[in-house]
């Protein structure tokens, strides 16, 4: 997660004497926690969060004893399992699946426990706010073998499928296919729903990561050549639907359906398992800045040209939602640009500022 108050907090702590070696908000939590004048481990860690706003899920060690604690918007999953007579915390249910443990719990919102010699003790909650856990876990960053927020992520993805099929039919489309891996069950989804053939219609190396976190829009697009490649005679002479999870910049996806001509394709239509990202994350996804992020500037009919697909549709805030479960109690705010806290609006470029150094007297 991300601290959308710490540049406040960084500079109060500069001021008083505080000295900072990095740019990272969780250096102000450190030097919160160190100055708290609370008589306990615990009461030192509350005071330090009960000052900062935005998003985390923490793991605190000191000497042998653990401390796991949600914000009280609970925007970032953490979960707890049980591994012989020990305790494992981790950030989704598939971490424990792969050290074999078993699940215990998800904490809740607010939730802040101590584990020692595999016993876990409940501490007082953290003060209540708003629950605004983010839905973008769901729609892309979790694996689909976890379980978030009490939802199974591939279920939730093939219901995104599902809706996407409903609102943003393909009439004529002969096949189906995903850009793997992360919407493999949205194309499943739209499949059941529409009726359409599903196909891998682009086979991924799996050996290259995100390709929308790469700094340069020439690393990104050399990314795409080596991360997918099409499978021509799925492809060749038809009319495809390509399901995608979400659209950042569009210059990826823009290459992708190049791609996918190239390969053969009479017809190509992009559908997107979520609304128009129109604002950046500040709660701990790497996310462009809004002048990067091709929805903020640009209509979906330009963006369908840009991108050169027959035609572009996006799933609506609301099919998201209840693809998700609930229509309340989830921060949308990349979608929406209804965010949960107060955001500076300088806060991108403070956040990767330089240490702050403090003023002699």
């Amino acid at each position: 997660g991300n601290l959308t108050n710490a540049t406040e907090l960084k500079r109060e702590l500069v001021e008083r004497g505080a000295i900072f070696t990095t740019s990272s908000d969780t250096e102000v939590l450190v030097h919160l926690v160190a100055r708290s004048e609370a008589d306990t481990v615990e009461g030192q860690i509350r005071d330090a969060l009960e000052q900062v706003e935005g998003a985390y899920s923490l793991v605190i060690a000191v000497g042998r004893t653990l401390y796991a604690v949600v914000d009280s918007r609970g925007f970032r999953p953490l979960v707890l399992g049980r591994l012989g007579n020990g305790m494992v915390v981790a950030s989704e249910t598939c971490a424990l699946d792969l050290v074999g443990a078993t699940m215990a719990c998800e904490l809740s919102p607010g939730d802040f426990v101590r584990i020692e010699d595999g016993r876990v003790t409940e501490l007082p909650r953290l003060s209540p706010r708003p629950v605004s856990r983010c839905v973008f876990e769901l729609v892309y960053f979790a694996r689909p073998d976890s379980t978030v927020f009490g939802e199974s992520v591939d279920r939730v993805r093939r219901n995104l499928g599902g809706e996407l099929a409903r609102e943003q039919p393909a009439p004529g489309a002969e096949v189906v296919f995903s850009v793997p891996d992360s919407s493999n069950a949205m194309a499943l989804g739209f499949s059941e729903v529409s009726g359409i053939k599903l196909e891998h219609g682009l086979i991924r190396n799996h050996y290259v990561g995100r390709t929308f976190i790469n700094p340069t829009q020439n690393l990104r697009v050399a990314k795409v050549k080596i991360k997918f490649n099409p499978v021509r005679d799925v492809i060749h002479g038809k009319s495809v639907v390509v399901v995608d999870d979400s659209l950042v910049r569009g210059n990826t996806s823009q290459s992708l359906v190049q791609m996918i001509r190239a390969a053969g394709a009479r017809e190509v239509h992009l559908r997107l398992a979520s609304p128009p990202i129109t604002g950046p994350c500040h709660y701990g996804i790497d996310t462009p800045t809004r002048e990067e992020l091709i929805a903020s500037t640009h209509s979906i009919e330009e963006i369908g040209q840009f991108l050169g697909v027959d035609s572009l549709g996006y799933l609506s805030l609301d099919g998201m939602l209840r693809a998700a479960g609930s229509a309340t109690g989830f921060c949308h705010a990349c979608f929406s640009g209804q965010y949960p806290t107060p955001v500076p609006e300088d806060l991108v470029q403070l956040r990767h500022a330089s240490p702050l150094i403090a003023t002699p007297a």
